[in-house]
């Protein structure tokens, strides 16, 4: 939600407010005028801090323009100095030399405390980023209070005593004020200087590259992983690696997770996997030295083939879904070992799709995270009919058949919510209007009528919700660590080290436990706008008797629940050659943009025996996902070891090769070579 001071308007008063701020302070100090002096300087503070809090954008733009806080602030003590000459008569000029020698320490300590804040920030940012690892040996250490490492929120801070000072004296013409304040200034600079050099001491050093490197080493050796997944991605892809922690933490042998941007340690959802962020490409090749055999991709990235030229690992694409999309068959599949999916429709997909995936490499896994979908457990007939409408994103090829939200969203949404037996469940992709802004308000638009309905339907909400706050507060509890807002990397490693035993367990009791509270919590039939992250998209799964969405990895998944589901046709295809197009859409009811089958598709829903394509979704099932057994955790576990002993067997090969080379006599022509003879004396 944008606050009330992140419009265009309120940024143009803030800069208009500055600027008249400084005028009135340059009028008054040549005038000079005290009162108008003491309101434009109050202004021009008052101003400074609305900026801070609410306005950060405005302070780029300020220093974009040559007029960022160094330079206002520096100019608004000026003035002030010039308006106390103006006051005073010129025998007082010696005065007020002192305190002009005061302002000009106070500065040139503020260059000092930046100049170390920066060494102090390099020596804390480390070749690698750890989260659940025990990196203590590091000397990790908490980071510096935010205002020394932030150049313009120190300033303000630090000099306002001085501002204030200089402001006191040329209201009541007394320089001990004026004293003072600086004085103050100066001491504040001072602590903040001496902290900083404390933390620069070699006792109170984080360790430097070389160290680190050498303890990434040992670790990687007193571990010995195994098989690992790599992400590589932005700020909102994070959902495409947290999909496979779970089945990746159950995974046998030792798992780790690999990332490339510091950002992403905090974005990868609660878990115990060791996690190691490596953003140098030459941190990154240590781990062909190491027991890592499997890399698994569940995207592709710029970065991904930067690892993938580590000969002695092998790796695999497992994809963030399995959906009919083109970019489900993206040719750079063919640069991984093995292309691994769900079942025989993927592999079908890649050898129709022609990408230079060959049928060998393609393995069928399964899903392993649909282990915890369940199938319908009651018909609900009689009783309120849920529905979760569960939209993809637009897309970036522009394709208009990629998401509902735009033509059919609105339409679908009002014929839901017209008939009174149904409880929507509204829940977008993430990220929902990154690309067509359309997407994005029909998304706000959706929301509202959403809101709206549930606002004319006003159920009882339940007045006990004790038993979500305590679940609630549990899963807090487990799935996060207390850090401070500002802290760094350094200090989040800290706190984040490796888990207690059992945490995993305990996270995974708990969160079943939230969502059973959660559920009870709600008022019966009452519409439904997900947009965080609890409860998950398989949760909703679980509580759905429809699913309506588009040609996504959404449809296959909810196939496993076994229930019906729809899919909006938005493509401009007709519905025969939609279906042909997209095998997923073969058990679907397809429903166009206008939404005019949705009451037919309710029916079918409350009415099991009108529904007639019970059998076509178990059949589409098994060739979406494969088999129910073995399970596809299983499945997963030993396409893993395959491909782990494809590695170590590759590893064996070169090994024996090197050994072979070295045996080999080849003559050095440095060795060989004669050397020349000194010179005798006739």
């Amino acid at each position: 939600m944008p606050t009330p001071l992140s419009s265009v308007p309120a940024r143009a008063l803030v800069a208009a407010l500055l600027v008249a701020a400084f005028c009135g302070q340059a009028l008054a100090a040549l005038q000079p005028h005290v009162p108008l002096l003491l309101a434009s300087t109050v202004v021009s503070v008052a101003v400074e801090g609305v900026m801070y809090r609410w306005q950060r954008g405005m302070l780029s733009v300020f220093a974009k323009s040559h007029a960022d806080i160094t330079v206002r602030h520096v100019l608004r003590d000026l003035l002030l100095v010039v308006a106390l000459l103006r006051l005073g008569e010129q025998a007082r000029e010696s005065v007020y030399t002192p305190l002009v020698g005061g302002l000009l320490a106070f500065y040139a300590l503020h260059c000092a405390i930046q100049a170390v804040s920066v060494l102090v920030r390099r020596t804390r940012t480390l070749p690698v980023v750890t989260r659940n690892i025990d990196a203590s040996a590091l000397r990790l250490s908490t980071a510096p209070p935010a205002l020394l490492r932030r150049p313009g929120d120190r300033l303000l801070v630090f000099g306002l005593p001085a501002t204030a000072g200089l402001l006191a004296t040329a209201a009541t013409d007394d320089a001990r004020c004026a004293a003072l304040g600086i004085a103050l200034s100066l001491g504040l600079a001072l602590v903040g200087l001496f902290d900083l050099l404390v933390r620069l001491l070699p006792s109170r050093r984080p360790a430097g590259e070389n160290e680190t490197l050498q303890w990434l080493d040992a670790w990687l050796a007193e571990y010995r992983p195994t098989a690992g997944l790599y992400f590589s991605g932005g700020v909102s892809s994070a959902y495409q690696a947290n999909m496979w922690l779970e089945p990746l933490a159950q995974l046998d042998g030792r798992p780790l997770i690999v990332l490339r941007e510091r950002f992403m340690v905090a974005k990868i959802g609660p878990t115990d996997v060791p996690i190691l962020c490596l953003p140098k490409v030459s941190t990154l090749m240590r781990l062909e030295e190491s027991s890592l055999e499997v890399l698994i991709h569940p995207s592709n990235s710029g970065k991904t083939s930067q690892v993938l030229r580590i000969p002695t690992l092998k790796h695999t694409f497992v994809n963030h879904g399995e959906s009919d999309k083109l970019s489900s068959c993206n040719p750079y599949a063919k640069a991984y070992d093995e292309v691994w999916v769900a079942g025989p429709a993927a592999r079908e997909r890649y050898a129709l799709a022609e990408v230079g995936v060959e049928d060998k490499d393609v393995v069928e896994i399964g899903r392993p995270q649909l282990d915890a979908v369940r199938p319908q457990e009651e018909t609900p007939a009689g009783g309120l009919t849920t529905v979760l409408y569960a939209p993809t994103w637009e897309g970036w090829d522009g394709n208009p058949g990629n998401t509902s939200v735009i033509e059919a969203g609105e339409n679908l949404v009002r014929a839901l919510l017209a008939d009174p037996g149904v409880r929507l469940l509204y829940k977008p992709h993430p990220l929902t209007g990154s690309v067509d802004p359309r997407a994005g308000a029909a998304d706000l638009r959706i929301r509202e009528l959403i809101r709206a309905a549930v606002r004319e339907r006003a159920g009882e909400r339940p007045s006990d919700t004790a038993e979500l706050d305590l679940r609630t507060k549990e899963l807090d509890r487990l799935t996060t660590t207390a850090v401070r807002a500002n802290a760094d990397q350094l200090e989040r490693m800290l706190l984040q080290s490796a888990p207690e035993p059992g945490r995993a367990q305990a996270v995974a009791a708990a969160t079943a436990a939230w969502e059973e509270a959660y559920w009870a919590s709600l008022p019966e039939g009452e519409h439904q706008v997900f947009i965080d992250a609890r409860p998950t998209l398989y949760a909703c799964f679980n509580v759905a008797d429809l699913l309506i969405s588009d040609v996504s990895s959404v449809v296959s998944d909810f196939l496993a629940s076994g229930k019906p589901y729809a899919v909006a046709n938005t493509s401009g295809l007709s519905e025969d050659v939609f279906r042909k197009a997209f095998p997923t859409v073969r058990a679907a009811t397809v429903l166009a943009p206008d939404a005019a089958g949705v009451p037919d598709l309710l029916e079918t829903v409350r009415h099991p025996e009108k529904d007639e394509l019970v059998e076509a979704r178990a059949e589409l099932k098994r060739h979406l996902l494969g088999p129910d057994e073995p399970t596809s955790q299983e499945r997963f576990n030993e396409a893993v070891r395959a491909l782990g002993s494809a590695a170590r067997e590759h590893r064996a090969r070169m090994a024996e090769r090197m050994a072979a080379e070295v045996a080999t006599e080849i003559p050095d022509q440095r060795r060989s070579a004669t050397p020349p003879q000194p010179a005798h004396p006739a």
